[in-house]
């Protein structure tokens, strides 16, 4: 299962909210590059960053920050790291100008649930470069930066875009997020297997034990994990996490078993 540590972008900082609430920010590093740098030392070879400001605003506004790190990546990094990149991505151009940086995968959210027809062109015009994040409250999507709860069920929604070619889904349970009270693996079941995509899961992990819990649901389509607090506050040690559950994890190494009959 891939590990994605988050890196959530609030007037250039590296921050973490508390369910979505932007009153409720805690700043853990003033250069996000910074941090960056660090989760690549430690064996990240995902990120997962994603613009608050933009996400309020309706459109990219940390773009100087996402720059700064993706150079940083291209320049210094020992293995090829994939960088997603969310939050207010809601026209062709604003998903054109981060790709071109060298951002690797795109995350729409709210145009997903206003504009349908736009995701459906950019799967065709960056194809395996879209991915979906569907943010739910009680099951149902909520947008513009979490400040607004619609109608639409999460479930309904990822079908939907499955069928449009997205690559991926990224499920957050917003009462979950930030709070370290563990993934939501019941909803993340359901999405899971109702859809023929990756789902990615995001929101609560605050412990390797919840790590492994979701690599349980790898048999439904749960890929991967998006880390924010608890690799920041050590509650999950990230290169700990990657022996864990990330390819060749300690449970698939096989034993030295020298010269003896079971060789």
């Amino acid at each position: 299962m891939d590990i994605f540590p988050a890196i959530d972008l609030l007037d250039g900082k590296c921050v973490r909210l508390y369910q979505g609430d932007y009153d409720r920010s805690q700043v853990f590093n003033d250069n996000p590059t910074d941090m960056a740098r660090d989760w690549l030392t430690q064996g990240a070879n995902k990120l997962h960053l994603v613009d608050l400001d933009g996400a309020k605003a309706g459109q990219p506004v940390n773009v100087a920050a996402i720059a700064s790190i993706v150079e940083m990546v291209k320049t210094t990094a020992t293995q090829p790291v994939q960088i997603q990149v969310g939050g207010g991505l809601r026209t062709e151009a604003s998903v054109r100008q981060l790709l071109t940086l060298g951002v690797d995968r795109i995350i729409l959210g709210t145009v997903a649930v206003e504009q349908p027809e736009l995701v459906r062109e950019l799967c065709q015009q960056y194809p395996n470069r879209i991915a979906i994040g569907i943010d739910a409250r009680a099951g149902k999507v909520a947008t513009k930066g979490w400040l607004e709860t619609s109608e639409v069920l999460a479930i309904d929604l990822a079908k939907q875009m499955a069928q449009m070619g997205v690559a991926a889904i990224i499920y957050t349970d917003i009462h979950r997020d930030g709070t370290l009270a563990g993934p939501n693996l019941a909803a993340l079941r359901e999405l899971a297997s109702g859809i023929e995509i990756p789902v990615i899961a995001s929101g609560g992990v605050s412990s390797l034990r919840d790590l492994l819990d979701l690599l349980s649901l790898g048999g439904v389509g749960v890929t991967g994990a998006i880390v924010g607090r608890a690799l920041y506050t050590g509650e999950v040690n990230l290169t700990e996490a990657i022996r864990a559950v990330g390819d060749g994890r300690w449970q698939d190494v096989p034993p030295d078993l020298g010269a003896t009959n079971f060789a």
